[in-house]
């Protein structure tokens, strides 16, 4: 695989694998550091790439192992929700009330999850993987990823309803 056939088969990966990345580390820095590696992996595999399936499945399983290594060596604290203030500010000022408080509350009750369901969750609600994909990312069974998807929902439900009557109870 030359250059220009790498670029056009794999740059057009790289907002995806960030924001996979950037949902696991929770730090942008961080994310754009395991991109970058995940592209030169992906470059020194350039020779090789016609022998996979899918270039994009092996994108994405590169981005989650590469993850998991900089979780396993350093587990990062929950940030301070300052990136979910700057989406929050590039809304319409009618849509902020509305919605400031329930996206503050989805993305705080993710973070409540195992981080296989959080993978999962993104996979599938936010990047809108078909299960037959996330399988193969995640080298895990369709079934299993239905139920453990099913679970994340379930428990990110539960906690923000919990949140909301913890909220009217206060007031």
């Amino acid at each position: 695989m030359d250059l220009q056939e790498f670029q056009k088969t794999v740059y057009p990966l790289k907002n995806k694998l960030f924001r996979f990345a950037k949902r696991m580390l929770d730090q942008t820095e961080e994310a754009e550091d395991v991109v970058q590696d995940v592209f030169i992996k992906l470059w020194n595999r350039r020779d090789k790439l016609d022998e996979y399936r899918s270039v994009e499945a092996l994108a994405m399983t590169t981005t989650k192992n590469l993850c998991l290594d900089k979780i396993r060596a350093v587990r990062y604290p929950i940030e301070n929700m300052e990136n979910h203030r700057q989406f929050i500010e590039n809304l319409p000022d009618e849509t902020k009330a509305d919605h400031s408080d329930l996206i503050q509350g989805i993305h705080a009750a993710i973070k409540y999850l195992p981080e296989q369901q959080q993978m999962i969750l993104h996979l599938r609600d936010i990047e809108g993987y078909e299960y037959d994909k996330m399988a193969e990312i995640l080298e895990m069974n369709e079934n299993a990823i239905r139920v453990a998807l099913s679970r994340a929902r379930k428990r990110v439900r539960e906690l923000l309803t919990n949140s909301k009557a913890y909220a009217y109870q206060r007031n």
